[in-house]
């Protein structure tokens, strides 16, 4: 036996000293209850991920002081106001980490937790109650004595999407069937009435936006945002009547990967054109392919002022 690779005994070099940029803690899970005016609490068990940068002159710094900061800042907070919104819960957590570890100059705070949405099933109209997720993060930044904070919030649903490519082959091979026996002009009614066969992906739609102070974006308004981009929102309760609602309509409905993310651009372009144009904006599809081993994948991230550039620029032309 090489016994190079069994040394007999252990290196006790002390560790060079070097900045590193996080050091934190990762899922600390905590209960929390949000009001909403004139609706029932909404109730969520998030995970938080906070981390601060360690200089090369620290070791050792404590971090089970990172959890105690998350949870006397959301006491601390949900005692005072009646209304929280998940964004600023990490923004206040960065500020404490910030004022707890002194030497630090970047901290850093994320959240991500499941959030059940009701629905309706399109037909049948039973109740049903959907798993999104939704997150938030903040980081802070200081420069001598002042802290800059960002914040973001942002949610990711699962929908369908239908292959708009795989459905114009398919339509292709019926249209020269259907002429074997029927006539151009019948054809073509047939062709426009009938949705066609096309494989099918379950789509993961995704917004992270950041929000400005004094500014409010509710993650149900980006749940809402994603659903509507895919070519049918999915239900967990469904009927028969209710499968062939869904499937007819995503069949209506083709999309590529990328027109999911073009379509939630213009979208957010559309209901939040009041933010400040250098609003951070990442917007991103997962498409989980049914045919390949492979899944398809398209994002974008621009300021919001960049989105409606991009945007004019192309109604012009």
């Amino acid at each position: 036996m090489d016994r190079t690779c069994f040394p007999d005994t252990q290196d006790n070099t002390p560790s060079i000293p070097v900045h590193l940029t996080r050091v934190g803690v990762t899922g600390v899970k905590k209960l929390l209850e949000i009001e909403r005016i004139g609706k029932r609490p909404i109730v969520l068990i998030p995970t938080f991920d906070a981390f601060v940068d360690l200089p090369s002159t620290k070791r050792g710094i404590h971090m089970s002081r990172n959890p105690e900061a998350i949870s006397e800042v959301l006491e601390e907070v949900l005692e005072e106001e009646s209304a929280v919104e998940i964004e600023n819960l990490c923004a206040e957590i960065v500020n404490r980490l910030l004022t707890k570890h002194m030497y630090a100059k970047n901290a850093e705070v994320r959240m991500e937790t499941d959030f059940i949405i009701m629905k309706e099933s399109p037909v049948t109209r039973h109740n049903t109650q959907e798993t999104t997720k939704v997150m938030a993060d903040a980081s802070g930044v200081r420069n001598g004595d002042d802290v800059t904070i960002r914040k973001m919030i942002g949610a990711e649903v699962i929908g369908m999407t239908v292959c708009p490519c795989a459905q114009e082959t398919t339509r292709e091979s019926t249209k020269q069937e259907l002429l074997e026996f029927l006539d151009e002009e019948t054809t073509q009614k047939v062709l426009d009435k009938v949705p066609f066969a096309s494989h099918n992906q379950r789509g993961k739609g995704m917004i992270m936006i950041e929000v400005p102070e004094q500014n409010v974006i509710r993650g149900e308004d980006l749940i809402s945002i994603i659903e509507d981009s895919m070519s049918s929102p999915v239900c967990e309760l469904l009927k028969r009547v209710d499968e062939n609602a869904v499937v007819v309509k995503a069949h209506q409905n083709p999309k590529f990967v990328e027109d999911c993310v073009r379509t939630m651009i213009h979208k957010i372009v559309n209901k939040y054109s009041y933010l400040p144009d250098d609003t951070m904006v990442t917007v991103r599809q997962i498409n989980e392919e049914s045919i390949h081993r492979h899944n398809a994948f398209a994002e974008k991230v621009a300021t919001l002022a960049d989105l409606k550039k991009e945007i004019i620029k192309e109604m012009n032309r």
